[in-house]
Parts: C-alpha cells; sequence; structure tokens
C-alpha cells in the first residue's frame, strides 16, 4: 500500500497499544485525498497528495505528527462538522455522523463496563444490535467512554419486562449474565443516541462499582483542541500503556488459566469492588451505571456423536424452519457471516438457533447462561423445535384461509358469468327488474290507495336508476319492503254471531257483565249496519282481574287478528309514529309493524300499560297515540318512515289501565272507560273451581284421581293467603299446592292427596293474614273508613288521642298528624277539625275539649302513602267520639268527603269500598247521598247482607254513628282509656288513594 509506503512503520510505537495490527488498521482506513484532509488538523491543510498517494509535500515537519494526528482524529468521537474552537474557522460538513470508526482488535480482558439494559431478547455473541437510549445520564455515560476510546459496553437482559427504565437501580432488577458488547456505530441526535453494537463474549457481573466523572485535565482539553505537542502525546500515551497493563494484570490475578470464574476470585472481587462504609451509602442510592465484570467461557467439550447428531439436527431444523417461512431466510443472511461454517462451530450454532427464535426472554436468557455446549444445543433444538411447529401450525391456518377464499372467488366469478350467460339467453331477467315485478306482483291483488300507488310507482322508478351496491338502494329496497307488505283493503271475515260471541266469552272468564254486554253491543251494531267499524275501550282495574285475558277472548269471540304491545315506560315518540327514512337502521312505528304482521286492515290491537307511558327528550308518546286513537283522524294515519295516509278506523283499540288519573286528559277523552273492579270471595271461589284448579291441574299432569282441593280449602286460601282484589296470587298458590301433590306422587308417598283445611298449611305454608281487621270492637276515637288503591278496595282506621294530660287551665289546643299522609288528606283533616269544633259546640257547649286539648290524629300503615279527601266525614267522627269518650256504632264503615259547611260530597271506588268492607265482616257501610246511582248498579252479590246509609250532611253520618240511647252528655276530665288493641299481620300495600 502506497499510503503506508509514505508512513513508515517504526514511527507508530506510540500508539501500538491501540492499535495491534498496523497493516490491517491501514487497509479498513485507506484515505483518499478529501479523508486524510479531514482526518489531520487545520494547520496541516496544506498536505497535498498525489493521486497513487505516494508522495508527501515538503512542508511536512515531521511524519511522527502526522501518524500521531491521525491516531488520535482516528479515534475520536468528535462530529465532523463540530468547529474547530481553536482557530474559529468554518469547516465544510464532510463525513457522516453516523459512523465511528472503531479498533480491529477487542481486548480479551476489559473489566469495567457501563451497563446498558435491554428488554424482551437477550443478545448472543457474534450478533449485531440497533439500541436507541434517551436517559441523559447513560448518553453522557456513553459519550465519555467513546471519547476516551473505549466503546465497549455490557448488555443484560432485565428481569422485569414491564420495566421500561433504561437505568435500573441494582443488580438485583437484571440477569447476572450478559454479553460483552462492542459500539461499531454511534449516532448522536441530541435528545438519544442510536448505538450499532457487536455482541463479542459472554460476560457476567460480579459488582457493582461507582463512576466517578473525571475533571477535564490539561492534556485531554489539548487533545480535543487539537494542540497536541509530541512530548505531551507520547507522555499520555505511556500513561495509558501503563493503565492498561495494571488492568490486565489485575484481571488475570481473579481468573483462572481457563478463564473460568471460580468461587475464591468472585469473592476477591467482591472485596475490592467493595466500598467503604461512607461510599456505601452513596452507593444505595446510585443507579447502577458500571459493573465489574469478568469473562465467562462455555466448558470444554468433545466432538462426539451426540454432539454431531445435535447438530445436524439443528441444520435439518433451521432448514425446514426456512422453507416454510422466506423471512427467516433474510434474517439467516443477516446473521451469518461470509465464509464462515457454521456447521463446524456447534458454539455458535446453539446461540444462532435460540436467536432464530421468537421463544420467551427467559427461555433465551437460559441459552445465554448456559456453560454445557452438550445442555445449550438441546435448549436451543427444543426452542427451534417448538418454533418449527408454530410455523407449521401458522402454515397450516394460511393454506386454509387461502383456500376459502379461493373458493368464495371461484362461486363469485361463476355467479356472475352464469347471470351473464342466462341474460343473454334471455333466460333470466336483471336483478332490478326481477325485484320490480315482485314488488308489482305483492300489490296486484290488493286495493292500493292511488296516493300509495303513486309513491310506490316513483319509488320504483328511482330503484332502476341506482346501483345495486350503493347505500341509497338498500334503503329503497327497504322502504319498497314495508310499502307493498301492508294490508291495504285486505279485511278478516268477522264472527257476528251473538250466540257463539257469548258461548267463548263465558268460557274463558267468569263475571266481567259489564265487558261482555258492551262486546255484544259492538257486534249487534256491526250486524245490523253490515260493517264493522274501529272503536277504543279502555279497561281500568286493580292488577290480576284479567283485563289483558278478556282482550284475547273478545279478539276469538270476533274473529279478529290479536297484536299486543306494552307502552309501560316507553319515551320514544318513534315507538309510535316510526323513524324518518333518513336514519340509519330506520323503522315504522309500532301499529304499522301490527298491520304487517296480521296482514289484515281489522286486527284487534291491545295497548297495555297506557297509564305507564312515559315522557322524555325525544318526545311524548301519550300526544303521539292522541292522533292514533282518535276515531277522527286516525282514517289517515301519517307514519313517520312510510310517509303515506294509512287507514285505521278499522281497528279495535282495546287499552288497559290500572288507575286512570296518570293518563293524559285529551287521551282519556278519546277512549270509552270501563271500570273492572276486584272480585269478592264468592267469585274468587267460583273462578278458582271452574278455571284455575283445571288449569294448574293440566299443567302438573294430574288428574282427579291424583288430588281434590274441597271448596272449604279454596275458601280458607281465599280468605288467609289471598285478600288481594285479582286472583293472580290466587293462581299461584294453587299451582304450588299442585306441584308439591305432584312430587309426593312421583315420590311414591300417597297415591292421591285430598287437600283440606287441616292440612292446607303443608302445601303453602302458614297463613298471611291471620286478623280480618285491626280493631274487633272500635274503642273511643278510633273509626273505621273505607280507600280505594290501585290494588283495590281496603279498610283504613283513623285513630285519635289525646297528647297531653287534659287541664282545667284554659289554652288553644293543637293537633298533630302523623301516617305519611298527602297535602290534600291533611287539608281534609283541618276541615274535618273545624266542622267537628263548630258542631260539638252546637251540640254541647259546655263541651270544649276539642278546642282546649292537644291531640294526636294517627293513620296506621305509616310506611304506606296515603292521600285523597274522601276520609273527611271519618276523620269528624273519630274527634267527636274522642271528645264524647264514647264508642261509634260497632261493624260500621264510611267514606266521603266533608266541606267546611258541613256538606258530604261524593267520591269515587264505591264498588272497591264496598268489596273491602264486605271482605272483613262490615255490616254497616255509610256512602255519599249523590253515590247512591253508583251502588245501585253493584251486583247483588256484593250488595247482599249490607245496611247501606246515604248521608247528605255531617248531621246525618253522627246521627248514624251515635244513636240516641247510647248518647251520654260525659265530658272529658280525664284521658281516656287505653285499649290494649294488636295491629293484624297485613301484608303492605303500595299507596292508598283515600278517594
Amino acid at each position: 500500500m502506497r499510503f503506508m509506503t509514505a508512513v513508515n512503520f517504526k514511527i507508530l510505537p506510540v500508539f501500538r497499544h491501540r492499535v495491534t495490527n498496523v497493516r490491517s488498521f491501514c487497509k479498513n482506513h485507506r484515505p483518499n485525498y478529501e479523508e486524510l484532509s479531514m482526518c489531520i488538523r487545520p494547520q496541516f491543510r496544506r498536505i497535498k497528495l498525489n493521486e497513487q498517494y505516494g508522495t508527501f509535500a515538503r512542508n511536512i515537519q515531521s511524519r511522527r505528527q502526522i501518524a500521531a494526528i491521525i491516531s488520535i482524529r482516528s479515534f475520536s468521537t468528535k462530529r465532523f462538522n463540530d468547529k474547530d474552537p481553536s482557530n474559529g474557522s468554518n469547516e465544510d460538513d464532510i463525513g457522516d455522523p453516523a459512523s465511528l470508526p472503531a479498533t480491529v482488535v477487542v481486548p480479551e480482558v476489559w473489566p469495567h463496563v457501563p451497563v446498558i439494559a435491554i428488554n424482551r431478547n437477550p443478545v448472543f455473541p457474534r450478533f449485531i444490535k440497533l439500541i436507541e437510549l434517551s436517559n441523559p445520564i447513560l448518553m453522557d455515560l456513553i459519550r465519555r467512554k467513546v471519547k476516551l476510546n473505549q466503546p465497549y459496553v455490557g448488555i443484560f437482559l432485565k428481569k422485569a419486562e414491564e420495566n421500561e427504565a433504561e437505568i435500573v437501580q441494582n443488580l438485583d432488577d437484571i440477569y447476572s449474565v450478559g454479553t460483552f458488547a462492542q459500539i461499531h456505530e454511534i449516532q448522536d441526535l441530541g435528545n438519544r443516541l442510536r448505538l450499532v453494537v457487536m455482541a463479542h463474549r459472554r460476560i457476567k457481573i460480579v459488582g457493582q462499582i461507582l463512576d466517578e466523572l473525571p475533571k477535564p485535565t490539561h492534556d485531554d482539553s489539548q487533545i480535543s483542541g487539537g494542540k497536541l505537542s509530541r512530548r505531551s502525546f507520547i507522555r499520555k500515551s505511556k500513561d495509558n500503556k501503563v493503565l492498561e497493563s495494571e488492568k490486565v494484570q489485575k484481571i488475570e490475578e481473579i481468573t483462572t488459566p481457563e478463564n473460568k470464574v471460580t468461587e475464591g476470585a468472585q469473592e476477591t472481587v467482591e472485596e475490592k469492588v467493595t466500598p467503604s462504609a461512607d461510599s456505601a451509602t452513596h452507593t444505595s442510592v446510585q443507579p447502577l451505571l458500571m459493573a465489574e465484570v469478568v469473562n465467562i467461557t462455555h466448558e470444554k467439550f468433545r466432538q462426539t456423536e451426540e454432539i454431531k447428531a445435535l447438530t445436524q439436527e439443528l441444520i435439518k431444523t433451521i432448514r425446514d424452519i426456512i422453507s416454510m417461512n422466506p423471512l427467516y431466510r433474510e434474517s439467516l443472511q443477516q446473521m451469518l457471516h461470509q465464509g464462515q461454517r457454521v456447521v463446524d462451530n456447534p458454539v455458535y450454532l446453539s446461540d444462532l438457533g435460540a436467536a432464530l427464535t421468537g421463544a420467551d426472554a427467559q427461555e433465551l436468557q437460559q441459552v445465554l447462561e448456559e456453560m454445557d455446549i452438550l445442555k445449550r444445543l438441546r435448549l436451543s433444538l427444543a426452542l427451534l423445535k417448538k418454533e418449527y411447529e408454530l410455523s407449521k401450525l401458522q402454515q397450516k391456518i394460511g393454506r386454509e384461509v387461502e383456500e376459502k377464499v379461493k373458493q368464495q372467488h371461484r362461486k363469485y366469478i361463476l355467479h356472475e358469468q352464469l347471470k351473464v350467460i342466462k341474460k343473454e339467453l334471455g333466460l333470466e331477467k336483471d336483478d332490478k327488474d326481477a325485484i320490480g315485478e315482485k314488488y308489482r306482483e305483492r300489490i296486484r291483488q290488493k286495493a292500493v290507495p292511488k296516493a300509495v300507488m303513486d309513491v310506490l310507482e316513483e319509488e320504483l322508478n328511482k330503484l332502476n336508476f341506482l346501483e345495486s351496491h350503493s347505500s341509497e338502494f338498500n334503503v329503497t329496497r327497504n322502504y319498497l319492503d314495508w310499502l307493498t307488505s301492508m294490508p291495504w283493503g285486505v279485511t278478516s271475515s268477522e264472527n257476528l254471531n251473538l250466540q257463539q260471541a257469548i258461548e267463548i266469552l263465558d268460557k274463558d272468564h267468569y263475571g266481567m257483565e259489564e265487558i261482555k254486554k258492551r262486546i255484544l253491543e259492538f257486534i249487534a251494531v256491526s250486524q245490523l249496519k253490515g260493517t264493522t267499524q274501529g272503536k277504543i275501550l279502555c279497561f281500568h282495574g286493580p292488577p290480576g282481574v284479567g283485563k289483558t285475558s278478556i282482550a284475547k277472548s273478545i279478539s276469538r269471540a270476533l274473529n279478529r287478528e290479536y297484536f299486543r304491545f306494552s307502552v309501560g315506560g316507553m319515551t320514544d315518540v318513534a315507538e309510535i309514529k316510526g323513524h324518518r327514512r333518513t336514519y340509519v337502521g330506520a323503522m315504522p312505528g309500532k301499529i304499522i309493524q301490527c298491520l304487517k304482521k296480521t296482514k289484515t286492515e281489522n286486527p284487534l290491537v291491545l295497548i297495555d300499560e297506557v297509564d305507564k307511558i312515559g315522557k322524555g327528550h325525544q318526545g311524548d308518546p301519550a300526544s303521539a297515540l292522541l292522533e292514533m286513537l282518535d276515531p277522527e283522524q286516525n282514517a289517515n294515519f301519517l307514519d313517520h318512515y312510510l310517509d303515506v295516509p294509512v287507514d285505521l278506523s278499522k281497528v279495535l283499540f282495546i287499552c288497559t289501565a290500572n288507575v286512570i288519573d296518570t293518563i293524559p286528559e285529551p287521551l282519556r277523552d278519546r277512549m270509552e272507560m270501563i271500570d273492572m273492579s276486584g272480585y269478592v270471595a264468592e267469585e274468587k271461589l267460583a273462578i278458582a273451581k271452574q278455571y284455575l284448579v283445571p288449569q294448574a291441574m293440566n299443567d302438573s299432569g294430574l288428574t282427579n284421581e291424583h288430588v281434590n282441593i274441597n271448596d272449604n280449602a279454596l275458601h280458607l286460601l281465599i280468605k288467609s293467603y289471598c285478600r288481594e282484589s285479582g286472583v293472580r296470587s290466587l293462581q299461584k298458590h294453587i299451582e304450588k299446592v299442585h306441584r308439591k301433590v305432584a312430587f309426593k306422587v312421583v315420590n311414591k308417598e300417597v297415591a292421591k292427596v285430598e287437600v283440606t283445611v287441616n292440612n292446607l298449611h303443608e302445601f303453602v305454608g302458614k297463613p298471611v293474614f291471620t286478623h280480618d281487621r285491626m280493631y274487633e270492637v272500635t274503642p273511643p276515637g278510633v273509626v273505621m273508613g273505607l280507600a280505594w288503591t290501585a290494588m283495590g278496595g281496603s279498610t283504613l282506621f283513623i285513630e285519635t288521642r289525646v297528647r297531653k294530660p287534659f287541664s282545667e287551665k284554659k289554652s288553644e289546643g293543637t293537633l298533630e298528624v302523623t301516617g305519611h299522609l298527602g297535602d290534600v288528606m291533611k287539608e281534609s283533616i283541618y276541615i274535618a277539625m273545624t266542622v267537628a269544633r263548630n258542631f260539638m259546640s252546637m251540640e254541647n257547649p259546655s263541651n270544649t275539649f276539642l278546642a282546649d286539648s292537644h291531640l294526636h290524629l294517627h293513620v296506621p300503615e305509616g310506611a304506606t302513602p296515603k292521600d285523597g279527601p274522601s276520609a273527611g266525614i271519618t276523620i269528624a267522627i273519630a274527634l267527636i267520639s274522642l271528645a264524647k269518650n264514647q264508642s261509634i256504632r260497632q261493624n260500621v264503615a264510611m267514606t266521603g268527603e266533608l266541606s267546611l259547611m258541613g256538606r258530604v260530597l261524593p267520591v269515587g271506588g264505591i264498588k272497591e269500598k264496598t268489596i273491602a268492607a264486605k271482605r272483613v265482616g262490615v255490616n254497616c257501610v255509610i256512602l255519599p247521598e249523590e253515590n247512591k246511582k253508583d251502588y245501585n248498579d253493584l251486583p247483588k252479590y256484593i250488595t247482599d247482607g249490607l245496611e247501606v246509609h246515604f248521608a247528605s250532611t255531617f248531621e246525618d253520618v253522627y246521627h248514624i254513628c251515635f244513636a240516641p240511647q247510647q248518647e251520654t252528655d260525659n265530658i272529658h276530665h280525664q284521658q281516656p282509656v287505653d285499649l290494649d288493641i294488636s295491629p293484624p299481620q297485613s301484608a303492605p300495600l303500595l299507596g292508598k288513594n283515600i278517594d
């Protein structure tokens, strides 16, 4: 080489410790003219080289200086585009800042290395890895080491994969065995460093050392600045050589001749590395930056037959993996060096096999730590086999998916070809033509109105101009599906035979005479007119009385299609009138869905729980029902989705509700209200015998040969277990009895069970109601009233007592009210108190008890809210009874609103309240005079055995409750007698409306 001819080898003893093979160094760093001008300092830019690199200029004073300058520049980490601080000259940007000239021969012993902790996979010897660092402390350390021509690091795997920190705190966070690596290239990006490292050998950490940052010396500044004399450079080189020899000597003292780590060596290293007591505290808080390491080598091995077999199996497995996945071929080519015989080197082959797999970090670390070549080969072979099986599975899945896609693609192509062939031969029409023909066929037999027909033709024409894959095509097609599926002009033939309708209604339900009479009237009118018209009926009553089931019977009696939907809790108006077609997933409302499902224009539609309809931010569904249930408007009902008028005038609408107070007044005005009150005990007994017991027997698989429930047991079940207005609870108890009987029959305990009063508790448990009412004998100040709730009628007691002892000292009396009462009922109490005081002042002026006493009025069952004005006369009678210290007539219950002038006003729920009074054994009932017409409409089985009085003024009520022979002029000079009356064990009610 001509360049090395010009530079004499004998002038390079100064940096011989850095580059041991000068010829190799010059071979790898043979500069051209620009490279040489880059390496030397600016004061030597006058050097001229010819094209053959043979002759230097005459201005060179000493070849020894040139060699020293080239050596320093080649191993410096200074970026080439940096300005020279000595003269401030602007140099051109020459060279690649990412390149870092590296030493050719890596030192065999290097005890102190910076620690780089990595995640996921360890680095095996003879493999290259790209590492990016962003920690400022670690970046400064790497820069300083490279600047000192010490481009060596130790790479170790973290034990915790979730730890993303680049600097670990102690040795326990990383595995002790890693690799010694040389930095080949470094790219300084300011906020991070990008390193290309080459791993060389396995090392093991023996301790942590403190990396004291040295202060820059005068010689260092000369080196970095370029002002370096020959004498100072030689002295610096000698010092580095002495330090190098001392390090080598120190490492040789703690290692064995085979270059293995022994226990004694480790103890020696630990003793040398262990800091003093003062520095120990500092070390405990300092992160792990530098570590003292020792080389570890594999155990000596011989080329046995087993090793050869493992080697061949490794090579075969690698070839199989490469044949399956071409990506491994590229990875393998990058891992192998040119001209290297991997087959002859089991050490490198085991590392290559492990690095080629995607195993877990712990498994790869186990291969890295294994020093027995035979065991290492087996570990590597196991990982390769696992990778091979994974590749086989991946290839199998890929083939299956590819085959499936090919079949679907082939089928699609064949279908398209078949369509084209049929179209050319005239055997099949276009898809759009077929769709249009299908829609026209649907409406051919229907009487479609002209307005609807115009819309239908317009949509069909638009469909022909739309692409079949567009979203608008599917929207239009869905709209035409709904429009052509409507029963335009299609009605079902109705049953107008009165006798047949009566038989069906009586067979399904007991009682309900008013509802049956109304349905028969509807049939009679339709028979006379020859046509049927729609009606809007509303059945209201307590739960379990048969409102929903009677609607099914009516549909059977009229031979109409039945459709039910509930509006309880509905808050979206679109459920009634549908969505606009512009919305994604739009659908018509419930009534349009009903017509499509029933395929007739005159179905029976049951709108359940109309009193529980909600109201939200998406509209008021109750207002949307106005148009649908209005006989004057529903002939042209307009749904938002169809947007064409639909005739609902032939639909029979039946609504159900528990209470009518929550139904909006405009909606209530459009419906014909039919009251369905609760059942008395006699009705429940008949329903149980005729309907509930046979149905439960059939559902349980029993016959009359297995079970028999006598009438007394049913009566006790109704009286002590099922006192609600409906029969739903009674049905559940009867089903419970039959289930237990079925178990005994199947278990072969008995052949037939006779259910009587004595053994009823074995099937349904203890009685729920043990007392008919709270007071069998009412004491002074206690009166029984009648209430009306959503569950039916019930009795209600009013209790009054003296809150403070009676005193002769005149004072204004007070009244305290408890019992979870509403505002209306509280106002009724104050009105009753005023009426009672005025009445007592006229009846007995000397009795000032109500005016002077501090009283307490309570309505039992405080957890149940109570409200309404119908307890007015009951409260006033209770106050007068307390003032007179006299009990009223026994077995008397009353209801009626009281005005301030003493008049008794009408109330509602007469039938429910009368049934409740009869249920508890009351034989005398006081009702307002204006409710006489309501009482006369009651069935005879409800009024039998009752003594009813109709009162128009409070004085009439007073004379009924206090008979003349019982009146006394006793004045309260003492507290009333305290009677010990235990309340009954009754089930709590949902709420009471004293109306």
